[in-house]
C-alpha cells in the first residue's frame, strides 16, 4: 500500500499505540506524528497525507480548531479526520462531525475497532478519489476531440461567448482565426483515412505550438480548426497567422507519407469591428474572410479587414 496517515495527539504513548496497532497491517507505508493541531496542519501541507487520526483536547490548536483549519483549506477537506476522544458525551461527538470530522473512536479505544474504522474511511476515500478523477476525464472528454486533443466545437463555442462578452465589456481587442487544410480531401483519397487522420494531429500539435497561455484552439469540423486570441488586434493576428501557415507548410512528414506537404488557408476578424455585434457575425466574417483565402489561391491569409 502506498498510503499515509497522521496522528495528531499531545501524549506519545497514545501515538505510539496507535503506530503498533497499524504497524501491525499492510495499510500504510507512511506515518507521520504531531503533538498538537498546528504542528499536524503544517504536515499536511507538506506531505500527501490520506487519513488523519486527531485527538479533541490537545494544547495550542485543538482537535475542533484544527478540524475548522482543514475545512477552509480546499485542498485537505477530501482527507478523512478521526476524532480520537474519551468523552463520552453525545455533545462532544456530534460537534466533532458537524465542524467535518468523518467519524470518531473513543478512548481507550479497542485495537479492532480502530482498525475497522480506519479500512472503512480508507475506502471510501478511494471510492471518492475514483470518482473524482472519473468525472474529471468525463469533463476532459466533453471538452476534447478526441483525435486532435484540441478544444471540440461546443467547448470553443462556450470559450467564444464568453472571450466576446469579456472582450466588449472592457474594450479590448480579440482576435478569431479559421483554418482550413488545403486540398485535404486529396490526402484521404490517395492515403487513405487513417494517415488523414495522422495528418490532422500532425496540423493539431503545430497549433497547439503557436498558442498562448490565453489563447484557445479547438477543432471546428472535419479539416477546419479555429484559433481564439484574446487581447490579440488585427495586426497582431495577422503575424499569429503567418508563422503558423509557414510552420505547416514546413512540416516534414515520415513513412508511408514522406514527401507531402500540406498547405493552410487562414481568415482573420477582429473586434472591436462595426460590422461585428454578436458571435455570429465574428465567425461569419471569418468564414468570409477564409474564402477569400482559398478563393485567392490557398496558402495563404485573408482578413476581414485589410492589415
Amino acid at each position: 500500500m502506498s498510503h499515509a496517515i497522521l496522528i495528531i495527539d499531545d501524549t506519545s504513548s497514545v501515538r505510539q499505540q496507535i503506530l503498533d496497532t497499524l504497524r501491525g497491517t499492510d495499510l500504510f507505508s507512511a506515518y507521520f506524528e504531531a503533538g498538537n493541531g498546528l504542528e499536524g496542519l503544517k504536515i499536511m501541507l507538506n506531505e500527501k497525507i490520506d487519513i488523519v487520526l486527531c485527538d479533541v483536547e490537545m494544547p495550542g490548536m485543538d482537535g475542533f480548531k484544527f478540524l475548522t483549519m482543514v475545512n477552509a483549506r480546499e485542498d485537505l477537506q477530501d482527507i478523512p479526520v478521526l476524532l480520537l476522544t474519551s468523552h463520552e458525551a453525545m455533545e462532544s461527538k456530534v460537534k466533532g462531525l458537524e465542524q467535518g470530522a468523518s467519524d470518531y473512536v473513543t478512548k481507550p479505544f479497542s485495537p479492532e475497532e480502530l482498525l475497522a474504522r480506519v479500512k472503512v474511511h480508507l475506502k471510501i476515500k478511494a471510492l471518492q478519489d475514483d470518482l473524482r478523477a472519473n468525472n474529471q476525464l468525463l469533463q476532459k472528454l466533453a471538452h476534447t476531440d478526441p483525435l486532435t486533443e484540441l478544444h471540440n466545437r461546443r467547448h470553443m463555442m462556450e470559450t467564444l461567448e464568453a472571450e466576446f462578452d469579456r472582450s466588449n465589456r472592457v474594450a479590448s481587442p480579440f482576435a478569431l482565426l479559421m483554418i482550413d487544410l488545403d486540398h485535404f480531401k486529396q490526402v484521404n483519397d490517395n492515403y487513405g483515412h487513417q494517415l488523414g487522420d495522422k495528418v490532422l494531429q500532425s496540423i493539431a500539435w503545430e497549433i497547439k505550438g503557436s498558442l498562448r497561455q490565453y489563447d484557445s484552439a479547438a477543432r471546428f469540423g472535419g479539416e477546419e480548426f479555429a484559433l481564439l486570441l484574446p487581447e490579440t488586434t488585427l495586426k497582431g493576428a495577422n503575424l499569429v497567422a503567418e508563422r503558423l501557415r509557414q510552420s505547416i507548410n514546413d512540416i516534414e512528414f515520415a513513412g508511408p507519407l514522406s514527401g507531402l506537404k500540406m498547405t493552410v488557408s487562414i481568415g482573420i476578424a477582429t473586434i472591436p469591428s462595426d460590422k461585428v455585434r454578436s458571435v455570429s457575425d465574428l465567425i461569419r466574417l471569418a468564414d468570409d474572410a477564409l474564402s477569400a483565402a482559398k478563393h485567392n489561391g490557398r496558402n495563404r491569409v485573408e482578413s476581414s479587414t485589410p492589415a
